[in-house]
């Protein structure tokens, strides 16, 4: 099930996911990489997080984090532990984050995968994301798709 996240019970579960599914996928440096841990909570609470749980009273096994500007949904971090990775919980927290968005006039989408994440990009093609362009300096693609109700 998909739910909305709740702070105490996740954001542990949704700390360690970044750390280990995410961090290290990234080409920023260990400077970048502390700045950005010591903001999590913060970042949080700005924008939407939803939780894939086995049940409802369930411990999180994934998570995606997204904000709305204007007609732009904004897929900020999403992350499945290996464990319950490959059982479509990524594809799930994809099309209800999709969903919430259109419900609130969004047209498109778009994310940023680091160059080095193949599984990343191959999933996010999967679902409809076309890369628009390469960030070379920070070594990421931005890849865009357009909402459809």
């Amino acid at each position: 099930m998909i739910r909305y996240r709740r702070p105490k019970q996740d954001d542990s579960t949704i700390i360690q996911l970044i750390e280990s599914e995410l961090v290290p996928l990234s080409s920023m440096d260990e400077k970048q990489i502390l700045d950005i841990k010591k903001d999590l909570p913060k970042r949080l609470t700005n924008g939407v997080t939803l939780v894939a749980s086995p049940y409802y009273e369930g411990d999180a096994v994934g998570f995606v984090h997204f904000m709305l500007h204007g007609d732009l949904l904004y897929i900020d971090m999403l992350a499945v532990a290996p464990a319950a990775q490959r059982k479509r919980w990524g594809n799930l927290l994809m099309v209800q984050a999709e969903r919430f968005a259109l419900s609130r006039g969004c047209k498109r989408s778009k994310v940023m995968v680091d160059t080095i994440n193949t599984i990343g990009l191959t999933f996010y093609k999967k679902l409809g994301y076309t890369p628009t362009r390469i960030h070379p300096t920070s070594k990421i693609y931005e890849l865009e798709k357009q909402l459809q109700v």
